[in-house]
């Protein structure tokens, strides 16, 4: 099982008074084992744990939590806190996720309980989701779940890979980030493939057929008479301004840095390509001519995408917020694909119920 890193904080929880008289939890590797008389109509109704034999309910210490603040069930002993987090430092940010997914009324499978329904998840997952009206016993997973810690380091092409083979499955790549505060937000994961309306493979032709320009500023000004291609350039005063980058496909460099390879797929994928500094990104991308409608994509340089998921949650939802896609552009051989991090619809932003 994975928990998503090795830093936490611990935070107090109130315990609720418990409507079940105590019982004997049973130490077990991977969590505890519950035999009190709500076993099976917690396995039952909610799908929690792994049901052992004898009415027995194995449980994970996140599901512990859950069941002793939402099912009212005593925790195993009065330390048992303390013991939990010396083996898992990140068993309170485990748990805030857990709450966040459990709440709702969605089912949730970890990994290590894949089994009983012969479903297979991939080997990053931590968990697969059912949605409220469903149940395990007789459905699919709607989707799989993993989830980080905002100071876990972001792997766009690990990441990337998994969202495609989760797609595959016909489930939803989902990841939910936890915060220092124990708050919870949901992202989903997607390869996108954007595409623009306009020739391909026109506008980089055209650059490097391109000659008269003059040095301007970190690029160069060319005529605006006779400019031919709409998807790049930005009209100034005395012509058609071209970044440094553009003007590396312009020059002829070979090789192209990171950034003009990334731009050359872009053009070739028949988008008009404008700056993207009022979002924070690179460029700022059309799938129609300008002025038909807005600019559906941003894309981020890798040099300059974030490094970690606190960066990545703040660069998607400033995206969501003017309804744009944020885009990072992860190379597979010759060739680019583009990792997109977007919030859910409002009916799938799994968040705690007390940290909104």
């Amino acid at each position: 099982m994975s928990f998503g890193g090795d830093r936490g904080s611990n935070h107090d929880r109130l315990t609720q008074a418990s409507k079940f008289p105590p019982r004997v939890m049973a130490d077990i590797p991977t969590g505890w084992t519950y035999d009190g008389p709500a076993a099976n109509r917690i396995w039952q109704k909610s799908a929690i744990g792994r049901p052992s034999g004898d009415g027995k309910l194995d449980l994970s210490p996140a599901e512990t939590l859950f069941v002793h603040h939402h099912r009212h069930l005593d925790l195993p002993t009065n330390d048992w806190i303390n013991g939990a987090l010396n083996q898992n430092s990140m068993l309170l940010q485990e748990y805030a996720i857990l709450e966040a997914l459990r709440v709702p009324g969605n089912k949730i499978i970890l990994s290590t309980n894949m089994d009983l329904f012969s479903e297979e998840i991939q080997s990053q997952s931590w968990a697969a989701r059912w949605s409220s009206n469903t149940h395990p016993r007789n459905s699919k997973p709607t989707s799989e779940i993993r989830w980080f810690h905002e100071s876990d380091k972001l792997d766009p092409t690990e990441l990337h890979l998994w969202a495609i083979e989760v797609r595959n499955s016909g489930r939803i790549p989902e990841v939910l980030v936890v915060d220092e505060e124990l708050s919870v937000v949901t992202y989903q994961l997607s390869s996108e493939n954007p595409i623009g309306s306009f020739q391909r493979n026109k506008a980089t032709d055209y650059l490097s057929n391109l000659s008269g320009g003059i040095t301007s500023a970190d690029g160069m000004l060319f005529p605006s008479e006779g400019w031919e291609i709409e998807q790049l350039g930005v009209p100034s005063t005395g012509g058609i301004h071209l970044d440094s980058i553009t003007c590396e496909i312009v020059q002829g460099l070979n090789p192209l840095s990171e950034g003009a390879n990334i731009l050359s797929d872009l053009l070739n994928r028949g988008l008009v390509i404008r700056p993207g500094f009022k979002y924070g990104t690179r460029w700022r991308c059309y799938d129609k001519p300008l002025g038909e409608d807005h600019a559906p994509f941003l894309v981020v340089l890798p040099e300059d995408a974030p490094r970690d998921w606190a960066g990545a949650c703040l660069a998607s939802r400033l995206a969501s917020g003017v309804n744009k896609i944020w885009l990072q552009p992860v190379g597979q051989g010759n060739s680019w694909n583009y990792l997109a991090i977007t919030r859910p619809p409002p009916d799938s932003r799994w968040s705690n119920p007390n940290k909104r």
